[in-house]
């Protein structure tokens, strides 16, 4: 079986240990190791990277030079701090390296740009970690979609809320546009992905409720708007419960699709999905099976990698995504 040599940049994003042990588990991926990129950040929910039971544990360190000298290194997946991400995903790019990388991306809309162009130009995979693309429930909506049983999509709801520490609501402060920015990322794609183009206009309401006497714009709202219907996106880290709430609803001429909660905590680390399809008059309510957030994900870029399938999100639409995310932010080139 051939694999693919891999290594992790960054243990500082908060999906960073996720990746890891993603990697780890993959029989088709040979886990090389992993540097740390930046000793002295430390996300407010990130636990010391060498704690007991952190995946770090089972894996070597190098430092970033060492893996960039390294021969025969195919893929890197990219897990720093969000500013910093394509500043490293560059490095590798530039080396012919295939890049996994977190989402969504940097702080600077030529560096992403430059990163999407380099791996055009060296027929590079360039994965982004958009993890609700391999949710079996948006899954399985998409293919309604895209059969044309829903009709016109017209609109796309997305919410994904949570309830933060202090520690946290301080430290989103740091990202233009916070929440937006941090978790609303994962629903303006969703929203590009259902409707199936660009918005005419994208108009950033994005404010601060004021929590823990901070002043981070904690609560993320935008608005998409296309020539038949408005979609919106809202995200914050004040909603008590937020995270049973998240949802998304997919409205079309002939039916309405509800995801809610998008992700449900099981047994053993799994996930599960609830929702309700109304297609053509006919309701039914769905539930999917346990599944592990990352493992379609990685499995996704694997086989990108080896040629079996082409990236279904290539380089332009990646690069639109990220214009779109940043003007939802409020961010102004």
């Amino acid at each position: 079986m051939q694999k693919i040599r891999i290594a992790q940049i960054g243990t500082g994003h908060p999906h960073s240990t996720g990746a890891a042990e993603t990697i780890l588990k993959n029989p088709e991926m040979e886990c090389v190791g992993f540097a740390k990129v930046t000793p002295d950040y430390i996300h407010p929910e990130h636990r010391y990277y060498l704690d007991p039971g952190q995946p770090y544990t089972r894996m070597r360190e190098y430092t970033v030079e060492e893996l960039l000298d390294m021969e025969g290194l195919d893929a890197v997946a990219i897990e720093c701090e969000e500013e910093k991400s394509t500043e490293y995903a560059q490095m590798f790019a530039d080396r012919g390296v295939h890049i996994f990388l977190d989402k969504p991306g940097t702080h600077g809309i030529a560096s992403f740009d430059r990163l999407a162009e380099t791996c055009r130009e060296k027929n590079l995979v360039l994965k982004q970690a958009y993890m609700y693309r391999y949710n079996p429930l948006v899954q399985k909506a998409m293919e309604i979609v895209k059969s044309g049983a829903l009709g016109e999509i017209y609109a796309v709801e997305g919410q994904m809320s949570l309830y933060y520490p202090e520690s946290m609501c301080r430290w989103i402060g740091k990202h233009k546009g916070g929440m937006m920015y941090y978790l609303g990322c994962h629903m303006v794609d969703l929203v590009l992905q259902f409707m199936g183009s660009l918005p005419e206009e994208i108009l950033p309401m994005n404010a601060s409720t004021g929590q823990y006497g901070c002043e981070s714009e904690n609560y993320g709202f935008a608005v998409l708007k296309y020539p038949k219907g408005v979609s919106f996106v809202k995200t914050t880290c004040d909603e008590t419960n937020g995270f049973n709430r998240r949802q998304l609803v997919v409205c079309g001429t002939k039916g309405t699709i509800e995801i809610k909660p998008m992700e449900i905590p099981c047994a053993g680390g799994l996930l599960k999905a609830a929702g309700s399809f109304t297609v053509n008059g006919k309701t039914e309510q769905v539930e999917a099976e346990p599944f592990d957030r990352y493992a379609a994900m990685m499995q996704d870029f694997v086989n990108h990698v080896l040629g079996r399938n082409e990236n279904p999100c290539g380089y332009d639409y990646e690069k639109a995504l990220f214009r779109a995310v940043m003007t939802a932010c409020g961010w102004k080139e």
